[in-house]
Parts: C-alpha cells; sequence; structure tokens
C-alpha cells in the first residue's frame, strides 16, 4: 500500500463556504450529521487537518461516543484515531486541544519551521513532530502514514488541505453535507481553492448517495481513476 484510502469530509453551505469571517464557528450541520460523522471517524485509522484549522477551531478530533471507543479498544485498536495535522510554519500552540488528551499527535512541519516546532514540542509526550519537506509535502505525508500503518484515512480541512489532496489526486471519496443556506461574503473560506484538478467536467466524479438528514443534504462521491 502506498498511501491510505482517503476520504475527504467537509460541511459547507450552498455556496461552499466552510465558515463565515466572523471570530465565531459558524454552525453548517445538525446533531444527526456529527453523529455520522463521528461513525466515520471511527472506522479510520487516522483524521488529517491543516493549521488553519486548528486556529479557527480548536477541534480536539476524537471519537465522540463511548460505545464506538469501547468497540474500537475490543477490536485491538485505540479508543480514537491517530490526529494528524499539517504546517508550513510549525507555529502553533502546544496548549491546541489537538495536542492535549491520550491520542497520539502526528505533526508534519516544512523544514524551516521544524527546529523551533521539535523544540517547542519537546515535552509533548503524546506529539510526534516530523519534517515534511520545504513545505508539507501531501505524497510523501500519505505515504508516511500508510508506512505507519494507515490503511484509512479520513481529511477534514480546511480549504487548502482539500485542494492539495484533490489535486494530487490523492482522495478517494469525498463527503459533503450541504447546508440549505448562503453564507456570501468574500473572506468567507471555501471548501475548496482555486486549482487544477484531475475531476473536471471531461473527468467527473461519480454520485455513490445522495439523501438529507433534516434539512442537510449529504452527498458521496467516489473519485475513480484518482491518482495513487
Amino acid at each position: 500500500m502506498t498511501r491510505p484510502y482517503t476520504i475527504l469530509s467537509c460541511a459547507m453551505s450552498v455556496d461552499g463556504r466552510i465558515d463565515d469571517a466572523g471570530p465565531d464557528r459558524l454552525r453548517l450541520s445538525n446533531e444527526a450529521d456529527f453523529d455520522e460523522v463521528d461513525e466515520l471517524r471511527a472506522g479510520c485509522d487516522a483524521i488529517l487537518v491543516g493549521a488553519e484549522t486548528i486556529r479557527r477551531d480548536d477541534p480536539r478530533l476524537l471519537v465522540r461516543s463511548a460505545a464506538r471507543r469501547e468497540a474500537r479498544l475490543a477490536a485491538g485498536r485505540s479508543a480514537s484515531l491517530t490526529r494528524v495535522v499539517l504546517s508550513g510554519t510549525g507555529d502553533l500552540a502546544p496548549t491546541a486541544r489537538v495536542f492535549g488528551g491520550d491520542a497520539a499527535t502526528l505533526f508534519y512541519v516544512g523544514a524551516c519551521g521544524y527546529p523551533a516546532a521539535a523544540r517547542r514540542f519537546a515535552d509533548a509526550c503524546r506529539v510526534e513532530v516530523v519534517p515534511a519537506g520545504v513545505e508539507p509535502d501531501i505524497r510523501w505525508i500519505t505515504a508516511d502514514l500508510a508506512g505507519r500503518g494507515v490503511r484509512r484515512l479520513l481529511v477534514e480541512g480546511g480549504g487548502a488541505v482539500h485542494t492539495a489532496f484533490l489535486t494530487a489526486g490523492l482522495a478517494d471519496e469525498i463527503r459533503l453535507a450541504v447546508a440549505p443556506f448562503f453564507v456570501g461574503g468574500a473572506a468567507a473560506p471555501t471548501f475548496v481553492r482555486p486549482g487544477r484538478f484531475p475531476h473536471g467536467p471531461d473527468h467527473p466524479m461519480r454520485l455513490a448517495e445522495a439523501r438529507t438528514i433534516g434539512g442537510i443534504v449529504v452527498l458521496r462521491y467516489l473519485l475513480d481513476g484518482a491518482a495513487s
């Protein structure tokens, strides 16, 4: 296996925004959808986000359900999946929630930021700071994760990270939860950024599922033919 099977998961507005420009996190989903995403997390080996997601949302990136954590333990796995953070500069605080708790975190940092990040996290017993090239190299990182036993990887953003995986042909599925409203503002972050995507009009993705959860529409796409 050269890389994990990779699923991109995102909640967005009808106009493709994953947040607004305000200081508080915009709620784009409902409890039923959150629970489905938690189930998806429980079935994966690792969950990956970029540094901007940590700065904006300060997530823990854990499996929330006690029953699912117990099921993972019963299967000989860790209670929560391995957390993976990407950063070019490594300029994140060790007090961010993703670096705390009992779950392990892999912190992939660009070459320039690695020395300072390694010193900053030297006393963090569950955090491994990994040098990832001049800029975090997505292909190298996914290969490294595969070498560490990660078979299923869940990617939860943000836009720069989703774009990097999609333009590199390193995604196998996309799960989109679409909220029934517009955000509008030009400064609001988007699901993806401009780029050259393999799955354009001449090579569309395959829609595998479309359904509703309350007022939310859930779409699941398969990216057949993505580069491996």
